[in-house]
């Protein structure tokens, strides 16, 4: 990778190395776009086999933030921060405070929160060190478990992805194959078994599958999960999962899930529109966290508009496919038409505001 011609190439203003010997700590921050706010995302922790891997995952998932926070309507910009270590063995409160000065030292220009790997209780450890966090335990005047409400948009992204393909949101009945069952897969599980809908599921954690038992779901093994016949498939955990080996094995209509980056390549979201499959842009229907942190941010969180405004994931997918149907594009080309159309709007007035 030529990081500055890359960075140049997709917009990205600061890439932050973070190395604390004394506690272990080897992380990337990086700050896609401020143009709307701050810079927001969270900090995902996991072992990545590479130094490499975990630069390109920080760059990734921080230019998805953007993209959701502007699609979403949030005064958000979109950033990223991962830690390269095993979530389940090497998290210390040593390493997590020598990243909350980390970020601290950016001056509010990013906002941390929770992510693969990190939990409410590494949130605590990192804010002793920094103000610029945001999801703490309600416990804390935070906004709590963002998995709620991104498992709430992941849903209401999915019943309107129905009504454009089946003439009714109603999931009554539909077969739905979650690949990962997580937090967010969980409370997204617990809306469609709401309205008795037929789930499969897997997972490579055995915990996870304890939990999807206890719901009464079908467990299938990580390899089959692509196989399963249905009507909606829902990668629901780490991201590059649609690409030219998945997507011929889905017989669904529609693919709509919790995973960030579900595209290995713009490729697949283009061969995804060939096949006539509806795909729901990730980080449209995912955008429940963001949203839900953005109802702390300068204020005292407020529950009722956080459900508010992620329940309006219905309208944003609604207008995404219809710019799809419009323009004649894949679903993801239409997010990104909206998102950046934002953008280039505020820029524009922030242009003529410090020239005029």
């Amino acid at each position: 990778m030529q990081l500055f011609d890359y960075m140049g190439k997709y917009g990205y203003e600061q890439l932050v190395m973070c190395s604390d010997p004394a506690s272990g700590l080897k992380a990337v921050i990086a700050i896609h776009d401020t143009t709307l706010g701050p810079a927001c995302g969270g900090t995902r922790i996991w072992p990545y086999a590479t130094e490499d891997e975990a630069l390109e995952d920080a760059l990734r998932l921080g230019r998805a933030m953007t993209y959701k926070s502007a699609t979403a309507g949030l005064s958000m910009g979109g950033g990223k921060g991962v830690i390269i270590a095993d979530p389940n063995t090497q998290k210390t409160e040593a390493l997590l405070r020598a990243y909350g000065r980390f970020v601290d030292t950016l001056g509010g220009r990013y906002l941390t929160t929770t992510d693969v790997g990190s939990t409410g209780r590494d949130l605590e450890f990192v804010s002793q060190e920094t103000e610029h966090v945001v999801g703490l335990p309600l416990s804390l005047g935070g906004s709590g478990d963002t998995s709620v409400m991104t498992g709430l948009g992941v849903y209401m992204g999915i019943k309107a992805c129905a009504r454009e393909t089946w003439g009714s949101d109603s999931l009554r009945g539909k077969t739905v194959a979650m690949q990962g069952f997580g937090k967010v897969a969980y409370n997204t599980a617990q809306h469609l078994l709401e309205e008795d809908a037929q789930l499969f599921v897997t997972d490579v954690y055995e915990g996870a599958l304890e939990k999807a038992r206890g719901l009464g779901v079908e467990v299938v093994s990580t390899e089959e999960i692509y196989d399963v016949p249905c009507d909606i498939f829902s990668p629901c955990a780490l991201g590059g999962v649609l690409n030219s080996h998945t997507i011929p094995r889905l017989t669904c209509s529609i693919v709509a899930g919790g995973a960030n980056n579900q595209l290995l390549t713009e490729a697949d979201g283009e061969e995804l529109h060939r096949r006539g499959i509806l795909y729901a842009p990730d980080y449209v229907v995912n955008a429940g966290g963001i949203i839900n942190v953005s109802a702390e941010v300068g204020m005292t969180y407020n529950p009722e508009l956080a459900r508010e405004k992620t329940e309006r994931i219905y309208e944003i997918m609604e207008r995404v496919i219809h710019t799809s149907k419009r323009e004649e594009i894949p679903t993801f080309m239409a997010a990104d038409r909206l998102a950046e159309d934002r953008l280039a709007s505020v820029r524009g007035v922030r242009t003529m505001y410090r020239t005029g």
